[in-house]
């Protein structure tokens, strides 16, 4: 289903995009950051939160590394401005490295966990789990994008085959 160079590739693009969604979002007000947008989850912020805290779920499903602290919800109130700055760039970091490590084993196996959403343990494919990660980033990055175009930001495209070679440390 997947290998490991397909999670070398989607890590950095995971990099690439959210390195180009931060820059555009930096350049809007904390207000307009908030504003409810009409996404799931509001607005720009709290889908970039969101998103933080589901990336750092899966990663610690996967690399046996630390989650999220505190309660297990999605709420879109969990990560501020600063912090959301300050740590996807090292959470990108941690998904990259993570990408280099697993094994063809590694994909084929199964990742077990207990969801707090459903109040049972889970079972289910690692390639079906870590599809999953990508797409859930792709998901969501996809709101922020639609939310930044229409506050008249201008993030980078979104296209795989225009990503650089190696994404470049953030600025």
């Amino acid at each position: 289903m997947i290998t490991p160079s397909y999670c070398q590739m989607m890590a950095r693009y995971n990099a690439w995009q959210n390195q180009s969604l931060f820059q555009a979002a930096a350049g809007l007000s904390d207000e307009e950051r908030e504003a409810n947008r009409g996404a799931f989850f509001g607005g720009i912020r709290a889908t970039l939160s969101h998103l933080m805290w589901a990336d750092l779920i899966w990663i610690a499903r996967f690399e046996g590394g630390e989650g999220p602290d505190g309660t297990i919800t999605t709420s879109p109130a969990r990560y501020d401005w600063p912090t959301l700055w300050a740590e996807r760039p090292k959470l990108d970091a941690r998904i990259a490295a993570w990408s280099w490590m697993v094994t063809q084993d590694d994909l084929d196996g199964e990742i077990r966990w207990h969801s707090f959403a459903l109040g049972r343990e889970l079972a289910k494919p690692a390639a079906v789990c870590i599809a999953h990660l990508f797409n859930h980033q792709t998901h969501h990055r996809g709101q922020v994008h639609a939310m930044l175009t229409a506050a008249g930001a201008r993030p980078d495209d979104t296209d795989i085959p225009f990503m650089p070679d190696e994404v470049p440390e953030w600025r």
